[in-house]
């Protein structure tokens, strides 16, 4: 059964259900977590790569030499293309690697043998849907992982990459069976926890009345980046999250219209100048870019709040917000920096938060924010599809935020790793290597 959320009550009775969650033995031996993890491919830079690199090594996170605290200790992949890691990484690191995600989680034996499961289902050839989604399988990771908990008589920590799967039903089904085994949960992006230059920080109880998210990246896989990094903020505008009622999906003329005549560009101009110091030409090219059409996603929510994630050039490192606040005449707004080498840095922040989840079964940030933003994933899609608004009456999720400094890039790491540090070949070995006062 599915449990609509109506209210903040709702939403705060669930986070206690899940905080009541025994969590008794890892505590109480102050041991390291053994994890399994699970990947769709494991290729140079692909997210197995990214992520991984940081559970295997030292890195480095707010300028310090970090160890995982963690042990990866079983390894499955779904597939195995030319130029694939897993299998080199796998003997290297001595950490089996199985044929099937209940061997991997049962460590070649009869029950559940790991203490923290990491599903990366991203990459990989797998079928695009009318909607134009990759249809990675992290429902199938997720529902294989539950069975061989349920066969075993006990629940570990379940982490997620990205959003929890291309269908809005089997999202809701993977949420509600977390929810009703107390599974400890986490999901969502890498982008929310990059450096914000300029500094930046919602005020307390603040009231929005738009907030723009700006991204550089492809239709689909880049615009959930964007919503959840759009969410990451509004969420903790005053009252919370309440859901989104409906969305929209533009471009062309009418993006153009909805821009000029709908009060829009300043916003957009405000997310931009905090990147690129001015304000481009077009949004079609920005500075030598070349690019597809840009397109926007408006997201009306319940309390009346509007958001937009816009494509703006094409830049995979182009992460920008900016938000008006009731009152005042300027929007705020800044530009989010990923370090060198791409997004690849992203993922230390990431890596961080995900070993602090493993230890203490806590999500440092709430899962249902990734749950909307899967919800208005899909509900876009289908708006773009028919041409036409579509009211989102499942997505009117209440939930409340949840504090995550302590899990954000706040850039001493890039007083370290500046852009003329080269970008490891494997895996990044900078954090083994560093010394502090060198």
């Amino acid at each position: 059964m599915v449990h609509p959320f109506t209210t903040r009550r709702h939403f705060l009775q669930t986070a206690a259900t899940l905080a009541a969650t025994p969590w008794p033995l890892l505590a109480a031996e102050n041991r390291r977590p053994q994890v399994a993890v699970l990947f769709t491919e494991f290729t140079y830079r692909s997210h197995a790569h990214v992520i991984l690199e940081n559970f295997l090594e030292p890195y480095l996170f707010n300028g310090k030499k970090t160890d995982p605290g963690c042990d990866v200790v079983a390894l499955y992949g779904d597939q195995f293309p030319e130029k694939e890691m897993g299998r080199e990484i796998s003997a290297r690191y001595r950490i089996p690697l199985y044929d099937t995600i209940a061997q991997a989680l049962c460590r070649g034996g009869q029950k559940l043998a790991v203490d923290a499961v990491l599903s990366i289902a991203e990459q990989g050839r797998y079928p695009i849907n009318e909607l134009g989604q990759q249809e990675y399988p992290r429902k199938r990771f997720f529902d294989e992982s539950v069975a061989v908990m349920k066969q075993s008589g006990r629940v570990v920590p379940f982490f997620n990459d990205k959003h929890l799967s291309y269908r809005w039903d089997w999202a809701r089904e993977m949420y509600e069976t977390a929810r009703e085994l107390k599974m400890p949960f986490m999901a969502g992006s890498s982008v929310p926890l990059a450096t914000r230059r300029p500094p930046f920080e919602l005020p307390a109880n603040a009231k929005l009345t738009k907030a723009v998210a700006v991204h550089g990246g492809p239709l689909e896989s880049y615009d959930f980046h964007g919503i959840e990094l759009l969410q990451s903020i509004v969420e903790a505008r005053a009252g919370g999250e309440t859901g989104v009622s409906a969305v929209e999906f533009f471009t062309g003329e009418a993006l153009d219209k909805l821009l000029t005549e709908e009060g829009w560009r300043p916003l957009v101009d405000a997310a931009l100048i905090a990147e690129l110091g001015k304000i481009p030409d077009t949004l079609s090219a920005v500075g030598e870019e070349n690019s597809d059409p840009p397109h926007a996603l408006r997201l009306h929510y319940k309390d009346g709040l509007q958001g937009l994630v816009v494509r703006v050039g094409r830049s995979a490192t182009r992460w920008n917000v900016a938000v008006q606040l009731a009152g005042e005449n300027q929007p705020r707004a800044t530009a989010y920096y990923v370090g060198p080498w791409q997004n690849r840095n992203l993922f230390k922040a990431l890596s961080h938060a995900i070993q602090e989840f493993c230890r203490s079964a806590r999500a440092p940030y709430p899962v249902e924010r990734t749950l909307l933003s899967t919800g208005i994933l899909e509900a876009v899609l289908r708006a773009r599809r028919d041409g036409k608004r579509l009211a989102t009456p499942d997505l009117e999720i209440a939930y409340a935020p949840l504090d995550f400094r302590a899990m954000r890039e706040m850039g001493d790491t890039w007083k370290i790793v500046t852009p003329d540090v080269p970008q490891p070949a494997d895996i990044d070995l900078l954090g083994r290597n560093f010394q502090p006062n060198r």
